[in-house]
């Protein structure tokens, strides 16, 4: 309820009850009155223990309930069946719940047989929307079939849950190390990607993250890199891009991905790019420009390469976007003109090259200042 529903007309939300006092007594009665009058044919309910604004779950004290009908009972007419549960939230803090009313349908007219605080005898509400309205009014509303599904998806969900995350860990991505979190004990994260270690940190590539609850897949490729990382309320998605020269390869973060959860049962993602054009010498980017236009020359024409000039090409795309990232804009240009070298050519690794920098450009254009 607190994830799809704001307040209504079966549903109402209270930061606590106070059943010690006259005043607090009435104004239970009173929305109790009201749901039951407005949801004949349907059950109702009133959380307590939620800071309204916000949709914040601040939890309230553990309540014995065992009292709690005989005072519908005394103050009211034609009385529904109500039943108070203690539902735990471990995010609590120890002796916190929140507390579930449920109002059971009852068919006929509910209203006060007796005078509390301020409300007179015969004194009968109504719930249209969100606010109790001091007269008693046929439902123009009937509730039934959205509460029906509310109490379905409750039964179901955790079924669901279960079975989809026994299916992603067993069958899915059985060999991929699959693994799996919960965010505020409702929503389950789970992942996998095939691992690489670099300087001690894991890097996954052909990424499937599903966030089960509300089926929402992300998907990175083969020729993805990224981390992931996670705290008490957020799932975190670092994207990098392998920039260097030589031997001397560094991986660079260029995107951060986020599902964040909020307490109130809600979350959202968001994206950013991060990537931060790394400081090199001008000396070297000529070095690296020169250097790799003679190679590419020894390519098109065909011409034996160097061991040296072999092991190198595994950079020679990322170093030319890195010429071109600091103002050589040719450098791009010399990479388009040799896409069919790449692709036919004895290197197969430089065209699956080309198309990463070409995607990490193209990224870098339209998510970021650089045109």
């Amino acid at each position: 309820m607190l994830a799809h529903y704001t307040e209504n007309s079966f549903f109402d939300k209270k930061q606590q009850l106070n059943l010690h006092s006259l005043e607090g007594k009435a104004k239970f009665l009173k929305h109790v009155c009201s749901l039951s009058n407005s949801n004949p044919n349907n059950q109702s309910f009133i959380l307590v223990g939620i800071e309204d604004e916000k949709n914040l779950i601040i939890g309230v004290d553990f309540y014995d309930d065992s009292h709690i009908q005989n005072l519908i009972n005394a103050y009211l007419e034609n009385p529904p069946q109500i039943q108070y549960e203690n539902v735990v939230f471990p995010n609590l803090t120890d002796g916190m719940v929140v507390g579930l009313v449920t109002i059971f349908p009852k068919k006929g007219k509910c209203y006060f047989k007796k005078r509390i605080y301020t409300i007179d005898e015969n004194a009968s509400f109504s719930r249209i929307g969100s606010i109790s309205h001091p007269e008693y009014l046929l439902p123009k509303i009937d509730n039934s079939e959205v509460v029906e599904s509310i109490l379905k998806a409750s039964v179901t969900n955790l079924k669901y849950t279960i079975d989809s995350v026994l299916q992603f860990m067993t069958e899915k991505h059985s060999d991929m190390k699959p693994k799996y979190q919960v965010f505020k004990e409702y929503f389950t994260v789970c992942w996998a990607g095939i691992e690489k270690m670099k300087k001690g940190q894991t890097y996954l590539s052909r990424v499937d993250i599903e966030l089960i609850n509300e089926q929402v897949k992300i998907f990175y490729s083969a020729l993805d890199e990224v981390s992931i990382t996670y705290t008490d309320d957020e799932f975190i998605i670092t994207e990098y891009i392998k920039l260097g020269f030589r031997k001397n390869n560094r991986y660079i973060p260029f995107s951060i991905q986020k599902i964040i959860f909020s307490d109130s049962m809600t979350y959202h993602i968001s994206s950013e790019i991060i990537f931060k054009i790394p400081e090199i010498d001008k000396r070297h980017l000529f070095h690296l420009y020169n250097y790799y236009t003679s190679v590419l020359n020894k390519l098109k024409n065909n011409k034996t390469l160097t061991l040296t000039e072999q092991n190198d090409l595994q950079n020679l795309c990322y170093s030319l976007m890195l010429c071109y990232l600091h103002g050589f804009d040719n450098a791009k240009d010399l990479l388009i003109e040799h896409k069919e070298v790449f692709k036919k050519g004895d290197f197969p690794f430089l065209y699956t090259s080309f198309k990463e920098v070409m995607r990490i450009l193209r990224k870098l254009k339209y998510e970021t200042r650089k045109k």
